[in-house]
């Protein structure tokens, strides 16, 4: 169980830092609310956990050691961020005013842990860092699969929880638009950084 600590405690720094998907679950935490935002939350944590099983298979450091593929993912990531950051520029802050706007589906946010440099970092670095010395080695990829999601999805529902405190602030039209603008800046920057 001592073992375990270290894991832990890498889960929760990585989870918690603020990153893609924090940001992104801050704006629908805002937007949207914390209920309407758990699909977004959960799809995170599924998906990335599928990315930590992978990753502790190996196949994660196969895909980062082939440059095209590494650049393939840089490019997906920082395009939905960039997509994001257009749609966050015009949505509006009540479901009356724009009843287009919907959050991040469950699988959208599955699927985005698969673009998402930062995730892989966590998943591959997790990996040969962190896996439990257990024997089979399948036992090892559920264990510290189970740990990382565990800790993880606490930690990023703080983010939609954040937003959605934030949203009751939120009532005048200037503050809106102030954060508004903070958040797009957050999430181009998330996309830039990707290159970085």
């Amino acid at each position: 169980m001592e073992a375990l600590l270290p894991l832990a405690a890498f889960a929760f720094v990585s989870s918690i830092t603020p990153g893609p998907n924090n940001i992104m679950l801050t704006s629908s935490g805002i937007w949207f609310g914390f209920m309407r935002s758990i699909p977004h939350m959960l799809g995170i944590t599924v998906g990335f956990g599928v990315l930590l099983a992978i990753c502790a298979a190996g196949i994660g450091s196969l895909v980062m050691a082939v440059p095209s593929i590494h650049v393939v993912l840089k490019v997906l990531g920082s395009g939905y961020l960039l997509y994001l950051a257009w749609k966050l520029c015009g949505m509006r802050f009540s479901q009356s005013e724009d009843d287009s706007a919907r959050p991040v589906s469950f699988w959208a946010a599955a699927a985005f842990q698969f673009a998402n440099p930062k995730a892989w970092v966590m998943a591959i670095t997790g990996a040969s860092a962190f896996l439990p010395l257990v024997q089979p080695v399948w036992l090892a990829i559920a264990i510290y699969c189970l740990v990382f999601c565990a800790i993880n999805l606490p930690c990023v529902s703080v983010w939609a929880w954040g937003g959605a405190v934030l949203r009751r602030q939120l009532t005048q039209v200037f503050w809106r638009r102030v954060f508004t603008v903070v958040m797009v800046a957050l999430t181009v920057y998330s996309a830039l950084a990707i290159w970085l």
